[in-house]
């Protein structure tokens, strides 16, 4: 409704957040895990099917009437610009780019209000449905949508143009200085059709209140959107289920003249608590009724979890936890930010599963609402926080980026995974009125969470509710203000390649060590979140000279490093037993005087051998990493060094049994060539993609970090390969991606290499069946 819109303006200006520069208010309510339920008028339909692209823009190409003749025919998410993994000028993906869709509505979708959804578009997005010119979205990390309704076709053809601007606009966050990652273009996030009703709910925070009392509660605060009175009472109806079993309904007047509605769930009885070690979820469904007739309904997903920082730390549920865990940019070789749904999630799993971390940070932008749906199911803590590097720009640069603190928030509010909203341009300078504005807004909008903003000034002002600190100091500077984090430490002071020689990964193994550690020194520290996760690109002022930061303690593909061995071994042994050496097996790739085994591990002794000599016993190394929960074991094997050479045989040990062995070859020979699919089985659907890893071995499977050779790669079926091919290897490793085409069947992909011979994997790809329908 137009005076639903201007309060909403009104409450904006109150808190700050300006509106300049944007053409369209945006409705910021997309969100993956909304879906279409119960006998509601809402549609929502997958537009990521069907899209014709353009790397040029060609006159007249926004118009209905276009020969669309050398257009591609692409799926979203999708990249302007297919690149190498590494050595590439971001200006090949730096120009603006056309997209055309056709579409025809159903019969059942009419007449009623149509939006259009975009998830994200890279930088800046022109959008013209048959001809008319909706407006402009300037910003590529946060989501937008325009009314299509006066402008739609509902009996023919439909064509929506977007114009992309993938350029580095300098009035666009976090552009107008230097920023150490790349951008790239396009179409990246999903895109959807939304069919509502007159008046319909644009949004809905489900927030739950006291989780920790018997008065445990859910509070719904409901956002209405309305055209025109529809001329009977309207009531909304909030339900908190646990699958198909109901735990509360409560149902509450409408007053159309208010900008929200409130409806609290109570007398919930016993309640799961969401944590890490058992992320609970829950389901709400909001539905709004005319004179008793369900006419439009918004789901979520919601956990019950208290968490808090404190002087004493970071508590969750009432218990103290140490936070440790890494950085994550969602850039991916090849195609940039454009990868679907699987891909996103398994970023999530790899953080949480294989490397146990227990939180991440959205370096340095809001992230995929795929990944964060994987956050909430694997008990992965996320501190989410707006674009931006450094810079700060004008007072219309400084508007746009107040409301991406709205569109984050209001985009991502449901999700427990997230305790802490970054409200500050990562490591910029001290901005008294902008971020006065950024912390209101976000208090006023969720008060449930507290702020934090990234520094790297140790006295800067703080504003914000958590001193978050980028210290890459070691040791640490001691915490300054009672809630403190530390948000980035190793990273660029200590980049580290897959193949560098056997003290350059140790010790890059050993800092994080170090400083987790510390941390665990003091109840101070809250935690660390470590730089970074994963290799990724950047600019030419700020990469190894092939556009690459090795600053992750996994490399671009995702495959573990030695260093990410260490957050691994801090899980529990029932949850994992890990045993990862910090180095690779060979005599000569070491100066005479190192000597040093470090061990990454939860077992309680080790066992070393070379050949079938007992070379050194460990426990792990309390002196110098006690604050650890499973302190690494560092040991000297300058004795076994001398002696005769052989294969490193490691045996692990919990209360006196053998629990697990590692072997590594003495041999200094490429034995076998392994690939693996992170899946078996994907989607039919053109979009979905698996990772497909690559490595030379040792005979015990151990990766050979100089094997370099091309591995050449052929495929069968309804599948496609995404990168390089051939591929050359790098430290031992890669990865390429399976894309499916439109129909089912196996996909076949064979790697092949000159000496090693050939592997063969195959994939099922299943019948594409989508929940809300696609156009």
């Amino acid at each position: 409704m137009l005076k639903k819109k201007l309060d909403r303006r009104r409450f904006l200006k109150a808190s700050g957040a300006g509106l300049t520069g944007l053409t369209l208010l945006p409705n910021l309510s997309f969100n993956a895990s909304a879906q279409t339920r119960g006998t509601s008028e809402r549609r929502i339909y997958s537009l990521n099917h069907g899209w014709l692209y353009s790397d040029k823009v060609v006159t007249g190409a926004t118009k209905s009437a276009f020969n669309e003749v050398g257009f591609q025919r692409v799926t979203i998410p999708h990249t302007n610009k297919l690149l190498p993994w590494h050595g590439f000028d971001d200006k090949d993906y730096e120009f603006v780019s056309i997209y055309r869709k056709h579409f025809r509505l159903p019969t059942e979708a009419g007449p009623r209000r149509v939006f259009i959804d975009f998830g994200a578009v890279m930088t800046a997005a022109t959008v013209w449905i048959n001809g008319q010119r909706l407006g402009e979205y300037r910003g590529g990390y946060t989501p937008f949508s325009f009314e299509l309704t006066p402008h739609i076709n509902w009996k023919g053809d439909n064509v929506l143009a977007v114009e992309v601007d993938s350029t580095e606009r300098k009035d666009i966050p976090p552009f107008g200085g230097e920023i150490d990652y790349l951008t790239f273009g396009g179409i990246y996030r999903d895109v959807a059709l939304r069919v509502v009703p007159n008046t319909f709910i644009e949004n809905a925070f489900a927030k739950p209140v006291d989780v920790l009392s018997p008065n445990r509660r859910v509070e719904a605060r409901v956002f209405l959107d309305e055209t025109k009175s529809i001329g009977a009472p309207l009531t909304l109806t909030a339900e908190l289920r646990d699958g198909d079993r109901m735990i509360a309904s409560q149902t509450s007047q409408v007053n159309t003249r208010q900008e929200s509605h409130d409806v609290t769930l109570s007398s919930l009885g016993a309640i799961d608590l969401w944590s890490i070690d058992r992320p609970k979820l829950y389901q709400v469904s909001v539905k709004l009724s005319a004179g008793g007739r369900v006419i439009d309904q918004y789901d979520t997903r919601i956990g019950f979890r208290d968490a808090r920082f404190t002087p004493q730390g970071f508590f969750l549920n009432g218990n103290h936890l140490k936070l440790r865990g890494l950085n994550r940019h969602q850039t991916f070789p090849f195609v940039g930010q454009a990868m679907p749904a699987r891909v996103q999630r398994r970023d999530a799993w790899i953080l949480r599963k294989d490397l146990h971390c227990n939180i991440v940070r959205t370096s340095h932008y809001p992230q995929s609402p795929h990944f964060l749906d994987a956050c909430d199911e694997y008990g992965l803590l996320v501190l989410e926080e707006i674009p931006g590097w450094q810079h700060v720009g004008d007072q219309k640069w400084q508007d746009l980026s107040v409301s991406y603190v709205e569109a984050m928030i209001r985009r991502d509010w449901n999700h427990p995974a997230i305790v802490l909203w970054g409200v500050r341009v990562n490591e910029s300078q001290d901005y008294h009125d902008f971020y006065t504005r950024t912390n209101k807004l976000a208090r006023a909008l969720d008060d449930s969470r507290q702020t934090g903003g990234i520094r790297y000034k140790y006295d800067s002002e703080l504003l914000e509710d958590v001193m978050t600190m980028n210290d890459f100091q070691i040791p640490l500077r001691q915490p300054n203000h009672p809630l403190y984090l530390n948000t980035e430490f190793i990273g660029h002071m200590y980049p580290t390649k897959r193949n560098d020689n056997i003290e350059r990964i140790t010790e890059h193994t050993m800092r994080h060590a170090r400083v987790h550690n510390q941390i665990g020194s003091d109840k101070r520290y809250a935690g660390g979140i470590g730089w970074c996760a994963f290799d990724y690109n950047t600019h030419s002022n700020f990469c190894s000279g092939d556009r690459i930061c090795y600053h992750g303690v996994a490399d671009i593909f995702r495959v573990p490093k030695p260093a990410a061995g260490f957050y691994k071994s801090q899980c529990d042994p029932k949850e994992e037993i890990v045993l990862e050496p910090a180095f690779d097996w060979s005599r000569g790739d070491r100066n005479e005087s190192f000597n040093v085994a470090m061990i990454c591990s939860n077992c309680e002794h080790l066992k070393i051998y070379i050949g079938n000599r007992l070379v050194a016993e460990a426990d792990p190394d309390v002196t110098n990493f006690g604050n650890l929960a499973h302190p690494p074991f560092v040991t000297n094997i300058r004795d076994g060094l001398r002696g005769p050479w052989g294969d490193l045989k490691i045996e692990g040990y919990i209360a006196g049994k053998l629990v697990i062995t590692k072997m590594m070859s003495g041999k200094g020979v490429d034995q076998q060539l392994l690939i693996e699919p992170d899946d078996r089985e994907l989607i039919g659907d053109g979009i979905d993609a698996t990772r497909l890893v690559m490595k030379v071995t040792d005979e015990y499977k151990a990766v050979r970090p100089f094997a370099n050779a091309a591995v050449a790669l052929s495929i069968t079926g309804p599948g496609e390969i995404i990168g390089e091919n051939p591929f050359s290897l790098f430290g031992g490793v890669g990865a390429v991606w399976i894309k499916t085409k439109q129909s089912m069947g196996i996909i076949k992909v064979t790697a092949k290499h000159a000496e090693l011979g050939s592997k063969t994997v195959e994939i099922v790809v299943k019948a594409f069946r989508p929940a809300g329908g696609t156009l």
